[in-house]
C-alpha cells in the first residue's frame, strides 16, 4: 500500500555529496504537501545505511558521489530493502549516467532543474507502482528505442567466476588505467575499485597487476594491437 492510500506522508531521504544542494533540496522538500524528510545522506554509503535505519518510501538519490556512488547505492538499496523506492535526482541526463541507474533498479529520474511539483509527482508516481520520469528523460529513452540496434559483437564471458564489474575493472588494468583512474571511470570510490581487484586477484590466482594484463590477454578478452 503506497503513502497516499494510507494517507500519510512519503517518508524521504535525500542523498546527496554536495552540502549546500543537499539542504536546498531539504528545506524544499519541506514545503511540499505530502512529503516528510526522515534522513539526508551525504554519500551512497551512507544512503544506505540510513535506508537500513529508517525504512524511508522513496530516496532521492544524487548519482556522482564519494565512497558509494548513486547507481551502487541504487542497487543495494533495492536488492536489500525492496520496500524503498529510488528516485534520482541529479545533475545528469547523459546516457552513461540514465541507464546504469534504471538498470539498478530506479524506478524515477530527476535533473536538478525539476520543481517541487514535478518531484511529488516523481515520488507519487513510484509509490503506486509507475515510473516517474521527468519529461526530458522519457523523450530520451523514446529515442533511444527508435534508434536500430547496432550489430553486436560476441558477448565477453567472464572467465573463472568474476563478475561483469570484475571484468570490466581488469580490462581497465589492462589498458594501463591506476585504481584512481579507474574510480574516476567508472564513478565509484578508489576503495570499491581495489576491492574488485582483490576479488578477481582471489579468484583468478593472480599476483599482481602485471599478471593481470597477461591474464587478460590469454583469456582473448584483450586483443594486442594491430600494426
Amino acid at each position: 500500500m503506497t503513502a497516499e492510500e494510507t494517507g500519510r506522508a512519503a517518508r524521504v531521504v535525500v542523498a546527496d555529496d554536495q552540502t549546500v544542494v543537499r539542504e536546498g533540496i531539504v528545506m524544499l522538500l519541506g514545503l511540499l504537501p505530502g512529503i516528510e524528510v526522515v534522513g539526508a545522506a551525504g554519500d551512497g554509503e551512507e544512503a544506505v545505511a540510513l535506508v537500513a535505519e529508517l525504512a524511508p518510501d522513496v530516496v532521492l538519490m544524487d548519482l556522482r558521489m564519494p565512497r558509494c556512488d548513486g547507481v551502487e547505492a541504487t542497487r543495494r538499496i533495492r536488492a536489500e530493502h525492496p520496500g524503498t523506492q529510488v528516485v534520482v535526482l541529479t545533475t545528469y541526463a547523459d546516457d552513461e549516467s540514465l541507464f546504469p541507474a534504471l538498470r539498478a533498479g530506479a524506478r524515477g529520474y530527476l535533473t536538478k532543474d525539476a520543481g517541487g511539483d514535478e518531484i511529488v509527482r516523481a515520488v507519487e508516481s513510484v509509490l503506486s507502482g509507475n515510473a516517474g520520469l521527468s519529461p526530458s528523460v522519457q523523450r530520451r529513452l523514446l529515442e533511444r528505442l527508435s534508434q536500430p540496434e547496432p550489430p553486436s559483437a560476441a558477448p565477453v564471458v567472464p572467465p573463472d567466476g568474476l563478475t561483469a564489474r570484475e571484468t570490466e575493472v581488469l580490462l581497465l588494468i589492462a589498458e594501463g588505467l591506476t585504481n584512481q583512474e579507474i574510480a574516476r571511470k567508472l564513478h565509484v570510490s578508489t576503495a570499491t575499485v581495489k576491492t574488485h581487484i582483490n576479488n578477481l586477484f582471489a579468484k583468478t590466482g593472480l599476483k599482481d597487476r602485471a599478471q593481470a594484463v597477461r591474464y587478460a590477454y590469454g583469456k582473448g578478452l584483450v586483443r594486442p594491437p594491430v600494426n
